[in-house]
């Protein structure tokens, strides 16, 4: 099937939350050709359980590197600490003029309603700039876009205030081993501080070997319960839901910017 080309941002608040959210979907874009860039609004020096600030953001720096690179993608991680991340005001003027300078026809970002706060700051600030975009006196050195780009949340299983409304479902099961592949760039992650903060039992093997097996296994409890809640019968789904914010896609554009198999 001919995919066609867009353009894709996606603004993360931590350097693996793109891949971990959205990977599935960004392997099809990259596949069509799309343009992608992926910001982390911080710099990802918080999650390791040994590491210091400066050691860890210097090493997550090259493993989304790793990452950006196999999908052909941009990547840009912004100088905010982790875990340190508030909606300020010059912040949401820098994701106005990144979404005007990149042009994007879709924007992924948080869900406001996500458990952690640097999420929630970076949903918050993808939502105020929504509208902005369009508004030549902010910012009029870089000129406004003409209309909004379609916005949309990544998944999560939170129910208060108002739980997450997929509307769109994404079957990844024929990208899901290439998901697996840019999670596993990010080693610090998934092989490090994951296991160690969510009390992993089962041991990560050492580099090598049924390192990519175990990770995969540690993988797909997310988007085989994605599935199992919206997927409709399908074995691994990623679902996003459309903010009202910003622009509503018609019925056209959903294939091209949501790609399905």
């Amino acid at each position: 099937m001919k995919l066609d080309k867009s353009r894709v941002l996606v603004f993360g608040a931590h350097p693996d939350d793109a891949e971990f959210g959205a990977g599935g979907l960004l392997c099809r874009h990259a596949d069509a050709g799309s343009a992608i860039r992926m910001v982390s609004v911080t710099d990802g020096s918080a999650g390791h359980q040994t590491l210091g600030r400066a050691a860890l953001a210097a090493r997550r720096r090259q493993e989304a590197e790793a990452a950006a690179a196999l999908l052909g993608a941009e990547l840009e991680i912004w100088d905010c600490r982790d875990g340190e991340l508030a909606a300020s005001l010059p912040l949401r003027h820098r994701v106005i003029e990144t979404m005007r300078t990149f042009q994007p026809d879709l924007v992924l970002t948080h869900r406001i309603h996500d458990y952690h706060p640097d999420h929630r700051a970076t949903a918050e600030l993808v939502r105020d700039a929504c509208y902005m975009v369009r508004v030549p006196g902010i910012l009029p050195a870089v000129p406004a876009l003409a209309k909004d780009p379609v916005v949309a949340a990544m998944v999560d299983f939170f129910t208060r205030p108002q739980p997450f409304q997929a509307d769109v479902v994404i079957d990844i099961g024929d990208v899901f081993d290439r998901v697996v592949a840019l999670l596993a760039c990010h080693a610090s992650q998934v092989y490090e501080w994951l296991p160690f903060v969510e009390r992993i039992t089962e041991p990560v093997p050492e580099p090598g070997g049924t390192r990519l097996e175990w990770l995969a296994r540690f993988v797909r409890r997310r988007p085989r319960a994605v599935a199992k809640r919206w997927g409709n019968g399908i074995d691994y789904a990623e679902v996003f839901e459309i903010s009202e914010y910003a622009r509503r896609p018609t019925a056209d554009e959903l294939p091209r910017l949501f790609p399905n198999r």
